[in-house]
C-alpha cells in the first residue's frame, strides 16, 4: 500500500509544481503574446504589401524584398551597421575587462569606485547624447581642447565622415558598466586554487593571467560578445538624436534606416522587411559566433 502511495503523492507534487510554474510566468506569456508575438506576426504579413498609414495596404508579394536587394542605402546601412557593432563591441569588452580587472583588486574605496563606474550606465540615452555632443564638438568640445593642448589637432568627429562612426564607437563605452559588473562577478568566482598552483609552478603574472584568468573567464566574454553585437546591431536611438544618420550617411545605421522608412516616409511595407532582414542578420552573426565559440570558450567542467 506504501508503494502505491507514494508514486501518487509525487505525481501530485509534480503537478502542483507544473501548475505553479505556469503560474509565475503566465503573466510573460500573456504580455509576449500581446506586445511581441501580435507584432512579429502583422510585421511578415506588413512586409508584402503597400502601406502608408493613409490609404488600405496592398498586396505586392516578393516587391518590397527585391527593392531591398537592390537597394543602395540598405547595403551603405549594413556596412555602416557592422562597422560600428565590430568596434563598439571590440573597444567596449576590452576596455569593460580591463576596467574590471583593475576594480577587482584589493583597494581602499573599492565599492565606491565601482560605483562611480558603473553611474554612467544609468543616465538616460537623450542626456548622454546632450553630453557627448558636446564632448565631441570639433571647436569647443572637451576631447579637442585636450589634443590642443599637447599640440595635436583633433578631428572633427561627428561632423566628419570619416571620423563620425568612431566617435560613436567611442561614446559607446560610456554605458557599459552592466558589462563591467558582469566581468566582476566572473572574476570572483574563479577559484583561487588555480592561480595558488599556477605561482607554485613558477608562473608570473602575465602566465596567470593568460593561462587562468582569460580561460576561466571565456564563457563571460562569449555572453557578453554576443549580447553586446545583438544590441549594436539593433541600436540607433542614440545616433538619431546625434547625427540622424549624417553626415553623409556616414552614421545611417540600419536600425535607423528602417525607423526612417517607417516613421519618416511612412512606408511600413517597406519597413518591415528591413525588419526582418535585420532579424534574419542577428541570428546568422549569433550562428557564426556560437560556431566559433568552440575553438576558443572554455567551460570548467570540461
Amino acid at each position: 500500500m506504501t508503494a502505491l502511495t507514494l508514486p501518487r503523492r509525487g505525481h501530485t507534487l509534480a503537478r502542483r509544481e507544473a501548475r505553479r510554474f505556469y503560474g509565475f510566468v503566465s503573466p510573460w506569456l500573456i504580455g509576449f503574446v500581446l506586445f511581441s508575438a501580435g507584432p512579429i506576426v502583422a510585421a511578415i504579413v506588413i512586409s508584402f504589401m503597400d502601406w502608408n498609414l493613409l490609404r488600405s495596404a496592398e498586396w505586392v508579394g516578393l516587391a518590397n524584398y527585391r527593392r531591398m536587394f537592390g537597394d543602395p542605402e540598405f547595403w551603405e546601412s549594413i556596412g555602416n551597421t557592422f562597422q560600428y557593432g565590430i568596434g563598439s563591441v571590440a573597444l567596449g569588452v576590452t576596455f569593460t575587462f580591463l576596467l574590471a580587472l583593475l576594480l577587482n583588486q584589493p583597494l581602499r574605496f573599492q565599492g565606491l569606485f565601482r560605483t562611480v563606474m558603473y553611474l554612467p550606465s544609468v543616465v538616460s540615452g537623450l542626456a548622454t547624447a546632450l553630453l557627448w555632443l558636446n564632448i565631441l564638438h570639433p571647436d569647443y568640445g572637451l576631447i579637442n581642447k585636450v589634443l590642443a593642448m599637447v599640440g595635436i589637432e583633433g578631428p572633427g568627429w561627428l561632423a566628419s565622415q570619416e571620423w563620425a562612426i568612431p566617435a560613436l564607437v567611442l561614446m559607446s563605452v560610456w554605458g557599459a558598466g552592466n558589462t563591467m559588473v558582469i566581468y566582476l562577478a566572473g572574476l570572483q568566482g574563479i577559484p583561487r586554487t588555480l592561480y595558488e598552483a599556477a605561482e607554485i609552478d613558477g608562473a608570473g603574472w602575465w602566465r596567470r593571467f593568460w593561462s587562468v584568468t582569460v580561460p576561466m573567464m571565456s564563457p563571460v566574454i562569449f555572453f557578453n560578445v554576443v549580447t553586446g553585437f545583438i544590441a549594436s546591431l539593433q541600436g540607433y536611438v542614440l545616433i538619431l538624436v546625434m547625427t540622424e544618420g549624417g553626415p553623409g550617411n556616414a552614421t545611417m545605421v540600419l536600425g535607423l534606416y528602417i525607423y526612417r522608412n517607417a516613421f519618416v516616409y511612412f512606408d511600413m511595407g517597406y519597413a518591415a522587411t528591413l525588419s526582418w532582414a535585420m532579424f534574419a542578420i542577428v541570428i546568422a552573426v549569433t550562428l557564426v559566433q556560437f560556431r566559433l565559440a568552440r575553438h576558443w570558450v572554455h567551460y570548467e567542467f570540461k
